[in-house]
């Protein structure tokens, strides 16, 4: 009743309760509807409210609001969206989140949990329909967003030709040729001193990579005019606003009115696809001409892929072929150019490891070369040639000190820092926690190579050590080091992606020292990759 007292009007007595001057509330007639109308609208508040309030209380609960769910909170964080989902990772084992409107999340970095969802009760935690639709312009129905026996025909295809010999002895000269490509263009920027984003030439080096393996087609990318590329900057932009779509809940909305982000990304993907079809179009031509005249099938795995149809009218149509184009530049070019961007800021911060990778190399050098060359004999461009002889599928196996840093750079930024499944049923996971059927289980890679609990009290410190016992590396479960997925959709270009960092890797450091240029931000662009947001730019001097 106190704060009765703060009232102008006089309060006095009433039958079976109180008046507020000439109104007595016990007595005053209420409409029986408006009663009901209003008990049924307090009653769903306060049933809401608690069920908000029992969540927030819930351990590992992120800040949840009305409505809204998390997504103030993550909003907020989204530029240190990954560290955000460490930290919280680091204090819970696991972490849940609200996406508004209902759509719930739960987020884990643990090795047990990952091998239940991928490998243990894998049926039961597809890419679903919430995640599908949030990457559906952008990936299609390709291979990262398939489900079901979509992906398993698709998957089964592309094994068989990633298993092939004559795939694998292509795409060795084609990374050897691009490296050797990427190392001249580099060598002009140490006359000048100019600074070089390392970042922007590994995206052309593996996207020029990536269309002559995959599509047999010369972009010219990595060219010394480094001219500008269209199809990356809609790529990486559309890649980005699709990721958005996770804290924006009127993304449908606005893609129906077609306005906002909805209406860059529709014009991002027409621009993509323009590219695409052209490609697409170019080989279906010359895969025609080839069966009339009998000339053998094309080593590209666009034209291996149209050749191995069975029934190319209702499996392949252009819009299938188009949808398998973007999923695999998305797995040839973004994640080891982004690997190849961190290491290099990786070998920066640590000079020692460079000089190791040095000394490994120059060794690789002298007992695979076939004739020793004397300092200064040879020119720049002879050298490179003859270094280029020396890197085979097979001498770079021999790099364990290399593979040890670029696993310690892809253990501590992996190229998909997170990765969502949808429970098709209710489930209990290992840990106790109950995941009812529509929740999206995400596992952080990003935070699990961070994690002390995984990797001890050095978790955070870049050491390619930690690889290596007596000199021969030594690998972890695939469900800790996830970098590569596990299970079932283990990714089928690891050995792939390995061979042509190695090579532009082994190049770089033979030929070439790196200094971090100074005051320059190095953080991820929030997208399904983990990009750089600014590049990684740096002063190159030769060895």
């Amino acid at each position: 009743m106190e704060f009765l007292k703060n009232l102008k009007m006089p309060v006095t007595p009433g039958d079976g309760g109180f008046s507020l001057g000439r109104l007595n509330w016990a007595s005053a007639p209420v409409p029986s509807l408006e009663v009901a109308v209003l008990s049924v609208i307090a009653v769903l508040l306060m049933t809401y409210f608690a069920s908000v309030l029992k969540k927030n209380q819930r351990s590992g609960q992120m800040r949840t609001w009305p409505l809204v769910g998390s997504v103030p909170t993550l909003a907020a964080n989204w530029t240190g969206l990954y560290e955000l989902i460490t930290r919280s990772l680091e204090k819970n084992e696991v972490v849940w989140v609200d996406y508004a409107f209902g759509f719930e999340g739960l987020y884990v970095a643990d090795p047990a949990l990952t091998e239940f969802m991928l490998k243990t009760n894998f049926q039961n935690y597809p890419k679903g329909t919430p995640v599908q639709e949030r990457m559906r312009e952008l990936l299609g129905h390709g291979i990262f967003a398939a489900d079901g026996q979509q992906w398993k025909d698709t998957r089964k295809v592309a094994s068989l030709q990633f298993s092939s010999a004559i795939l694998r002895d292509f795409s060795a000269d084609v990374f050897k040729e691009r490296s050797m490509t990427l190392v001249r263009i580099i060598s002009k920027f140490t006359e000048s001193k100019k600074p070089i984003d390392m970042q922007d030439l590994f995206m052309r080096l593996t996207l020029d990579a990536t269309c002559k393996v995959g599509f047999g087609v010369e972009l010219g990318c990595l060219t010394p005019s480094l001219p500008d590329v269209p199809f990356s900057r809609n790529f990486d932009l559309a890649n980005e606003l699709s990721f958005h779509r996770y804290i924006d809940p009127f993304w449908k909305l606005k893609k129906v009115l077609n306005v906002g982000s909805e209406k860059l990304l529709k014009n991002c993907v027409d621009a993509m696809d323009e590219f695409c079809y052209a490609v697409i179009k170019k080989r279906r031509l010359e895969l025609e001409l080839g069966q009339r005249d009998g000339s053998k099938d094309k080593p590209d795995l666009l034209s291996r892929f149209m050749s191995m149809m069975e029934s190319p009218e209702e499996i392949y149509t252009d819009k299938a072929l188009r949808d398998h184009v973007v999923n695999f530049i998305i797995a040839g070019r973004d994640t080891t150019a982004i690997t190849l961007s961190w290491f290099t800021y990786m070998i920066c911060l640590h000079p020692e490891v460079a000089e190791k990778v040095y000394e490994e190399v120059t060794e690789l050098e002298r007992s695979e070369s076939s004739a020793a060359t004397e300092e200064g004999q040879d020119s720049l461009e002879d050298q490179f040639a003859k270094f280029a002889e020396v890197l085979t599928f097979y001498s770079v196996g021999k790099l364990n000190y290399l593979h040890a840093a670029l696993t310690e750079t892809l253990r501590l930024f992996p190229p998909v820092p997170l990765n969502g499944k949808i429970a098709e049923k209710d489930d209990w996971l290992p840990n106790g926690v109950k995941v009812k059927k529509g929740t999206m289980l995400t596992y952080s890679s990003y935070a699990m190579g961070r994690l002390e609990r995984l990797w001890g009290p050095d978790a955070k410190e870049y050491k390619p050590e930690r690889w290596l016992k007596d000199g021969a590396f030594q690998p972890v479960s695939p469900f800790k080091f996830i970098s590569f997925h596990a299970g079932s959709r283990l990714c089928l270009g690891k050995e792939s992606a390995y061979l042509q960092m190695k090579m532009a890797a082994a190049f770089l450091i033979r030929f070439f020292k790196f200094e971090l240029v100074p005051n320059q931000e190095i953080r991820p662009r929030v997208m399904f990759v983990l990009a750089m947001a600014e590049g990684v730019k740096v002063i190159a001097t030769p060895r």
